[in-house]
């Protein structure tokens, strides 16, 4: 065998590898991309957008990772960008409402979910992040790429902002 004949197999066993490699790295991660982007949207079209134009940012940046953590926070950290870059767009249209896409376990739960959608995008990312995902805020401040500092602020007035519209929805139901 001469070295032509050596290249296309080595070819074909890297794209092999790179190709099982990313289904891994999908599979492992998908319906936390998904949570997250749909906690950010509020859509479930959008949150399955997002989490297929991270895929593809995965795809074609072939980022190299330290550890599973360090993969986990970088797509994450995509996803919440990429679905704040999909809120901000001109031609964005909310079709469905978050609580319709989110499974609940109760009544309670699906009301609590109504009260969250009710949030900013970026308070609802936070409130996700560290009560869904199970992230500290040192961990939720490298995934939004801000202070910690600004991410305990931001988690303390949209826990404000929830215990408000919990009491709103209290008074409306009496």
């Amino acid at each position: 065998m001469n070295n032509e004949q050596i290249t296309p197999v080595l070819t074909n066993v890297n794209a092999e590898r790179r190709r099982a490699e990313f289904e891994r790295v999908v599979r492992g991660n998908a319906q936390k991309l998904y949570k997250t982007a749909l906690a950010v949207t509020g859509n479930a079209g959008d949150a399955e957008e997002v989490v297929q134009d991270c895929c593809l940012r995965l795809w074609e940046k072939k980022p190299v990772f330290e550890s599973e953590s360090h993969e986990t926070a970088w797509l994450i950290r995509v996803t919440v960008n990429l679905a704040k870059n999909r809120l901000s767009s001109a031609w964005r249209q909310r079709t469905v409402p978050l609580t319709e896409s989110v499974p609940a376990r109760g009544r309670e739960e699906r009301e609590l979910l109504d009260v969250i959608s009710k949030l900013p995008g970026p308070d609802r990312a936070v409130i996700h992040l560290f009560y869904y995902e199970g992230y500290s805020t040192a961990e939720i401040a490298q995934i939004v790429r801000r202070r910690e500092s600004t991410v305990r602020s931001r988690l303390t007035r949209a826990r404000e902002k929830l215990k408000g519209l919990l009491k709103e929805d209290e008074h409306e139901s009496l």
